[in-house]
């Protein structure tokens, strides 16, 4: 294939130039318009036949993912309570004002997601600022470590101050120390203020010149904002290594009200660790002893990362939970090396090289991971450390699917892919169809067009046709990075990455090649359905990949959605998300993952107190309650037709079933004991329908499951739940509802 010159296949459902597409839009409008005026009289009927099945759902659609980002997995999900453990940072004074130095105007202080993460000021000097060094001379972790001179009977150390502590509670902790065995060192902390303060002060033993781990707890005094002190007496000084303090309950360093909640989601997979992260990441500096583990600053989200959470403790995590590990590994800044070798310590017997190293931190027993995804969004050229060429990508694909395979060959590898609406939405087309645009005008320059002047003329006029008539991609263009990779990699992965996210204030727009502000008066139904219209255009570009590559459909290539989410907007999102789920299983065949944005987005934390949100009960809903195998589902009343041209955010068929406003999927349970149908309700009033099953011998007895709001509050809805005596024919779905019926078949 010429790729200055990518052909375009009449197959691809593209948009005319722009000039056309006032046209076009005032007719789809009013087609749109005439559709609904011509059904509204008419009552919506949802049929079910229950003979007619699909293929499974797989329960990795209900996935979620996590990635280092700052302080996101440090602060709401790892039980550590100090910051900046292993002094990153210099230890400082406190500004006369309060609040903590340095952090105004310094590179790396949080950063995106930073809450939670290591920030300068973190760690302030007890008594002169002189007394506390930084020694780089002999430090015990990272770059430098605290050396605190002492002065007789005067306290002199470091203190971190604002740490939460619950009354009567346990707390667990460990501290590394080197020293003169004339200086005499305490833990102390430190309740409250002037006269009404209370503190409990902790002696950690002898000291030696060699590092030596104390480890000490205690039961909090108070409730409310504490502080740490390590302070000395006595003579010499001593060197603070690292630090560490949890309280006693936690589970392997994880929150165990967090861990309760989220595994009751059931969520099939987890994938870890990033994300933009993972393409600047050094897994081997996440293994070992947690406090030898270096403290990094990591590029991407410009934040620290202490590295506590690593390889073994994510593993950890998903034995806790329940849920199957799926590891990106770093194709941006890394190497297929050190993937395999990643691959290894893992998968490996304990007499491989990597396996011998996992056994030796203390898990002897291969992890047995499955899923491993190579690189991250590789195709971001504008933000993604590493991003290279598509053809650079994929040679190191089948580079990396080598090396890997080579290590377990039972492993299935997940591309990284982009169809055309993410390389369209994410700009990235914009991006590489400049690049393609100027590669073609610097040939012709040099091949006979001399004039400066003539030769800006004709690029910015292709600028200007490439901007109106080829930003969405076409079909196994150097644009179509998932096209390309079917192509040239087909044999080297086993799914698909994709992402998409919404926005809800916004949208993207293909006239404008951005995202611009919703129309305020926007039906409430277009809102609720932008996510799965995502995932409908997904299926709709799956399908074209099918008549272009023949092999496809003999072998097919499942979608892995191991990014997505939908942020913000005026209306609650959690329909929204129902739309995603019931989208996805009309097609089970091809999403056979998704991995949520975050999972820790699932999760309501109020103090010590934890819940999962509404988008959380919708996880819990539909993976507690509906079926596993689901079956067709018809009516007389089909989804509006799309008022925007197809690309970036629109298919060229609106998602949803043909029963609008409502959508309606059905699905069996597993065993076959029960049919399970529900219907969403995505607008803002009450909605009739009529619902007619064959197809099934049902006993008319269940139960009815609906998540939906109580009075006016519509941002926290709940579960309910309730008998259902006969096979149900006319109902009344409420507002912004999600009703799951639970019918038994009759024995």
């Amino acid at each position: 294939m010429n790729k200055l010159s990518p052909p375009h296949f009449s197959t691809s459902g593209l948009p005319r130039p722009m000039k056309t597409a006032g046209l076009i839009l005032f007719l789809l409008t009013a087609l749109a318009a005439a559709a609904r005026t011509s059904t509204s009289s008419q009552p919506v009927i949802g049929r079910i036949d229950a003979s007619k099945t699909g293929p499974p759902i797989s329960p990795n659609v209900y996935g979620q993912f996590l990635e280092q980002a700052g302080g996101l997995i440090y602060s709401s999900l790892w039980s550590e309570m100090l910051r900046d453990r292993k002094f990153y940072y210099a230890v400082e004074p406190a500004p006369a004002g309060g609040g903590r130095p340095g952090f105004r105007g310094r590179r790396g202080g949080g950063g995106f997601f930073g809450r939670g993460g290591a920030r300068p000021g973190d760690w302030n000097p007890v008594g002169p600022a002189d007394s506390v060094v930084m020694d780089t001379n002999r430090p015990f972790v990272g770059e430098h470590t605290p050396l605190v001179t002492l002065a007789g009977s005067d306290s002199r150390g470091i203190r971190q101050t604002v740490i939460n502590f619950v009354k009567g509670t346990k707390y667990n902790g460990r501290i590394d120390l080197a020293g003169d065995p004339t200086a005499k060192v305490s833990v102390k902390i430190v309740w409250g203020a002037g006269a009404n303060a209370v503190s409990h002060t902790i002696p950690v033993g002898n000291l030696g010149q060699d590092y030596k781990r104390f480890i000490f707890s205690f039961n909090a005094e108070n409730s409310g904002p504490g502080q740490f002190e390590i302070i000395g007496t006595g003579t010499g000084s001593f060197h603070i290594g690292a630090v560490s303090l949890m309280p006693a309950d936690n589970l392997d360093g994880w929150r165990p009200k967090v861990i309760a909640v989220l595994r009751s989601l059931h969520s099939g997979v987890y994938r870890i660790p990033g994300g933009n992260f993972v393409s600047a990441f050094e897994w081997r500096n996440s293994i070992g002893d947690p406090d030898k583990r270096p403290p990094i600053y990591d590029p991407v989200w410009r934040a620290v990362q202490p590295n506590d959470v690593g390889v073994d403790e994510f593993m950890t995590l998903c034995k806790l939970l329940d849920v199957a590990p799926y590891i990106t590994v770093d194709a941006g800044l890394g190497d297929e090396w050190s993937a395999a070798q990643l691959v290894q310590y893992c998968n490996g017997a304990a007499i491989t090289p990597m396996g011998r190293l996992r056994a030796a931190n203390g898990h002897p027993q291969p992890y047995r991971v499955k899923f491993w995804g190579i690189g991250n969004e590789m195709w971001g050229i504008t933000y993604q450390y590493g991003a290279m060429s598509l053809n650079q990508f994929e040679f190191k694909n089948n580079e990396f699917a080598k090396a890997m395979r080579k290590m377990d060959p039972t492993i299935e590898l997940i591309a990284c892919g982009a169809m055309p609406d993410t390389m369209t939405g994410s700009r990235q087309s914009l991006r590489l169809g400049v690049d393609n645009l100027m590669d073609r005008f610097l040939n012709s320059r040099g091949s006979g067009v001399t004039s400066t002047d003539t030769w800006r003329s004709a690029l910015g006029a292709s600028f200007q046709s490439f901007i109106h008539s080829d930003l969405v991609p076409h079909y196994l263009s150097p644009e179509d990075w998932t096209g390309n990779l079917l192509e040239h990699c087909f044999n080297d992965f086993d799914l698909i990455s994709e992402h998409f996210y919404n926005y809800g204030a916004t949208h993207f727009s293909l006239a404008d090649a951005r995202q611009v502000p919703n129309d305020p008066d926007e039906p409430i139904t277009d809102w609720m359905r932008r996510p799965a219209n995502h995932i409908r255009l997904k299926y709709e570009e799956y399908q074209q990949y099918e008549k272009l590559i023949p092999k496809l459909a003999a072998h097919p290539k499942p979608l892995a959605i191991d990014e997505w989410a939908y942020f913000g907007g005026h209306y609650p999102t959690y329909p929204a998300y129902a739309w995603v789920f019931q989208e996805m299983f009309r097609h089970s065949g091809i999403f056979q993952m998704g991995c949520q944005t975050f999972a820790t987005s699932l999760l309501a934390q109020h103090g010590t107190n934890v819940s999962l949100t509404a988008n959380g009960l919708v996880f819990k809903l539909y993976r507690d309650h509906f079926g596993t195998i689901p079956v067709e589902v018809s009516g007389n009343s089909p989804q509006p037709t799309p008022t925007e041209p197809p690309g970036g955010e629109q298919p060229k068929v609106n998602a949803g079933s043909p029963t609008f406003p409502l959508d309606v999927v059905a699905a069996w349970a597993k065993d076959h004991h029960a049919l399970t149908v529900a219907v969403l309700n995505p607008t803002d009033v009450a909605q009739p329908l009529k619902l007619a099953i064959i197809g099934a011998g049902l006993s008319g007895k269940g139960t009815l499951w609906r998540l939906a709001p109580e009075g006016t509050d519509t941002r926290h809805p709940t579960i309910t739940s309730s008998p259902v005596d006969s096979t149900p024919r006319l109902l009344t779905l409420p507002r912004l509802s999600v009703s799951i019926y639970e019918l038994l078949v009759a024995r």
